[in-house]
């Protein structure tokens, strides 16, 4: 172990409390820009990056105009070197300002525009800074624009067949259980409502839940009471809020393809419950299960599941989704065998930064 001296000790936590603070800086950087250059919080983005730099003053431009500044900066000559910059598409470093432009993905964004004693090295490096955080808002801008068609696509594909059966079960109550009848209609209705809410991307696990089970007791309905269900839900992850429609279609896809063409009883199981931080959602049945090669093939959405193609789709459509929301190491998986029934099961985080049902 090698000893060192009071000043060598003070000087190593002198330096890692300066690596620290720019470290946090760039960090809060990428967050003020989270929105891009014309959110916001650019203004707070160019402050964060005058500290960063030492700058004396900072601005940030798109491809025609200032959008944000911190400090006194002279802006006829803020308009100069930003056509200059653009054209050049080179840093322009022309007392008393410099400027660095800012290419995002390939495409002109704008320019970085500096006063005060930065190199060009720094200048450099805060442009590439800047670009990066921009190309990030971008990407999950992109991302919830995908989000957004999926679950247009999702609410899209809710099956006629199950329309048509669920009406065809209701009207054959009519008659022999008139009371029965009309508890199928309002459940039918529920599903209906929940299915096409336009209030949010997201909902609690509690809500969610009741739509399967409404979902559920219309199929039972249709299978002539052929059809067990269990629902076991703890109650710490009932609050949870999690991606819209991501349950219920991997519980029509369990009735679709797991018994519809399978005579006898059947059994489905959906529980919930926490795993440390993690929030499990399992949808488990005893149907005709399928290939584990199959099962790859549906959730990369290469393959459906159903004469009509929609099973496939909608789970590929979930897990995608669910991926896009928490991230790659998030999502579905499914445990399945050809006769020996299918286990889908989410994990996703009970607490996610943006995820909150209204």
């Amino acid at each position: 172990m090698i000893a060192r001296s009071p000043q060598q000790q003070l000087r190593r936590r002198s330096s890692g409390a300066a690596a620290l603070a720019a470290l946090r800086l760039s960090r809060q950087v990428g967050e003020a820009l989270s929105d891009g250059l014309a959110g916001k919080r650019a203004a707070e983005a160019a402050r964060r990056l005058g500290r960063l730099l030492g700058a004396e003053a900072v601005a940030l431009a798109d491809c025609d105009r200032v959008i944000a500044t911190w400090g006194r900066l002279d802006q006829d000559a803020c308009t100069q070197i930003l056509a200059e910059t653009l054209e050049e598409l080179e840093p322009v470093t022309d007392p008393p300002l410099k400027a660095a432009p800012l290419v995002v993905s390939g495409d002109l964004a704008g320019c970085l525009i500096l006063s005060g004693e930065v190199g060009h090295a720094e200048l450099a490096e805060a442009a590439h800074l800047v670009a990066t955080a921009l190309d990030h808002a971008e990407l999950d801008r992109a991302r919830e624009r995908i989000a957004a068609a999926d679950l247009r696509t999702l609410r899209a594909q809710i099956s006629p067949h199950f329309m048509h059966n669920a009406l065809a079960a209701i009207s054959a109550h009519t008659r022999t259980d008139p009371e029965r009848a009309r508890d199928l209609l309002s459940d039918f209705s529920d599903y209906l409502r929940y299915s096409f809410a336009v209030t949010g991307d997201y909902a609690t696990v509690a809500d969610e839940l009741q739509a399967v089970q409404t979902y559920l007791e219309l199929q039972r309905a249709r299978f002539d009471d052929r059809l067990d269900i269990t629902v076991q839900i703890a109650p710490e992850v009932l609050p949870v809020s999690i991606p819209f429609l991501v349950v219920q279609p991997i519980v029509e896809n369990a009735v679709r393809h797991g018994f519809e063409s399978r005579p006898g009883l059947g059994h489905i199981a959906v529980r919930g419950y926490s795993e440390g931080p993690l929030c499990v959602i399992e949808v488990e049945d005893d149907g005709a299960g399928m290939d584990p090669d199959l099962a790859k093939a549906v959730l990369t959405g290469g393959q459906s599941t159903g004469k009509e193609g929609r099973g496939g789709i909608g789970l590929a459509n979930v897990d995608h989704r669910l991926r896009a929301v928490y991230g790659a190491e998030y999502g579905l998986w499914l445990e399945t065998a050809t006769g020996a029934g299918t286990k889908a099961t989410i994990r996703i985080p009970r607490y996610a930064r943006g995820v909150l049902a209204q």
